[in-house]
């Protein structure tokens, strides 16, 4: 008996890279050259996918049309199809897990024989990204996932710190609250002393500059500090320091524009 060929080849989860301006450049002005920031093959991968899981479908419409500027969309614009990714509910404490259906569901197309492009509002998806939830829903369902080459603002922030890059901990955001955040600051510290490791963190881009003032004031003098901020953009830049130095510095950071800090106690 001849096997029935009606059934689609299952498909493959594309991490689709993105760039890393999103909301640094003003509205009304030119976004900085996309082949600039991503890769050929990243573009030639976007143009031919049509099924999405994105952070954000209207930000992923106009990283599309940057792509069909350079490399022509294999389907129109009107016709990409656009799944939003379920955020956890905000607030803290214990939240409750994205039921498998959910996960099931978005990544249908693939499982239809369909290439899926998963895609953060930027920098590469899964990575310090909700996204990390639809890659591990792709690997039970026996999804191939296709992780492509592209830029990560954690990884050029590394890179430039001249920091310990054989050890390194990306720690996310720290506590809003001022003493929660001076004793987790100091907490990490101590880890990064002990075993030689640069911590990485984020913030929210209005919140750069009171966080820098919070690790400038709690870090020990001899500890070296890195501020990248606009990694990528024509006027972005990455600095290290002993935090005695930034002491006598007047920092101020934009306020719209990502940063990443990285500490190693030394």
């Amino acid at each position: 008996m001849t096997a029935s060929t009606d059934r689609p080849t299952q498909g493959r989860l594309l991490l689709i890279p993105n760039t890393l301006d999103l909301g640094s450049v003003p509205e009304g002005q030119t976004l900085p050259d996309v082949q600039a920031v991503l890769p050929l093959g990243a573009l030639q991968a976007a143009a031919r996918v049509q099924h999405w899981v994105a952070e954000n479908a209207k930000t992923t419409r106009a990283f599309l049309k940057r792509v069909d500027a350079v490399v022509p969309l294999q389907t129109p614009l009107q016709q990409q199809h656009i799944e939003v990714l379920p955020r956890p509910a905000k607030g803290g404490g214990a939240q409750t897990p994205i039921a498998p259906a959910v996960w099931h569901q978005l990544l249908a197309p693939a499982l239809a024989g369909h290439e899926l492009g998963l895609i953060s509002e930027a920098g590469l998806p899964g990575v310090a990204d909700p996204g990390a939830g639809l890659v591990l829903a792709a690997h039970h369902a026996g999804i191939a996932v296709v992780p492509i080459s592209g830029p990560s603002s954690l990884v050029l922030a590394l890179a430039g710190s001249g920091l310990n890059g054989q050890s390194f901990a990306f720690v996310g955001y720290l506590p809003t609250d001022g003493a929660a955040r001076t004793q987790r600051i100091r907490d990490l510290e101590q880890t990064s002393r002990k075993l030689q490791q640069t911590q990485l963190v984020i913030e929210t881009p209005y919140r750069n500059t009171p966080l820098a003032q919070a690790l400038i004031q709690t870090l020990s003098p001899q500890t070296l500090l890195t501020i990248a901020c606009g990694l990528t953009l024509e006027a972005g830049w990455c600095r290290t320091l002993p935090v005695s130095e930034w002491r006598r510095q007047n920092l101020s950071l934009p306020d719209h524009i990502p940063a990443i800090f990285a500490w190693l106690a030394t």
